[in-house]
């Protein structure tokens, strides 16, 4: 049990997708205005994350490695990725209709954030088993839950209370908080081996 946890907590602070290895980077920069739209969001790539690896982990080893058409991984990836957000979609939108108007838009986002196809194809890359890689992605998003309420707080408090020169209001004020907060999550490398 101890592995899965340490699995969790090093996709949270080492090995954080868009503060440590830049995965996702534009919902994190895009989403992350205020916190429920963060938080809305984080929840949402941590399902998916989740869904997809239930789904890609098998359909690599059972399928594609057997068959010896590894090299289709990406391709194949992305398709049962924007499967499972349709899918996801269309059930929402049928049986919870009050969650699927308070994600809005954030759903068909999902689909193109790289952050997902990444946790699937580390998954297979770092050679974990099923349970592994469940755990491997459920702390991927976390991790994304994470860094994107962070950033939504630090922004609500750049535009709130701070006074900027005009130069440094909007992208550039972001692109420096991102790049100092990436830094911070740096001081967690080496946590784990």
């Amino acid at each position: 049990m101890a592995k899965y946890v340490i699995i969790i907590i090093s996709m949270v602070l080492v090995n954080n997708y868009p503060l440590a290895q830049f995965l996702g980077i534009c919902p994190f920069l895009g989403v992350s205005k205020d916190k429920e739209s963060a938080t809305g969001m984080g929840i949402a790539v941590t399902f998916v994350m989740v869904l997809a690896t239930a789904v890609t982990w098998p359909i690599q080893n059972l399928l594609l490695d057997r068959f010896g058409i590894g090299y289709l991984q990406t391709v194949v990836f992305i398709l049962v990725i924007a499967a499972l957000v349709q899918l996801i979609e269309m059930f929402m939108k049928k049986n919870m209709v009050g969650l699927y108007k308070s994600l809005g838009v954030f759903l068909p986002l999902i689909t193109t954030n790289c952050a997902v196809l990444g946790v699937c194809i580390s998954n297979i890359d770092s050679g974990y088993n099923y349970l592994q890689s469940l755990f491997n992605a459920f702390g991927a998003g976390i991790g994304f839950l994470f860094a994107m309420i962070l950033m939504a707080g630090v922004r609500s408090k750049l535009v709130d209370q701070s006074r900027m020169p005009k130069s440094w209001q909007g992208v550039p004020i972001v692109l420096l908080t991102a790049a100092i907060m990436a830094l911070s999550f740096m001081g967690f490398g080496g946590m784990f081996s």
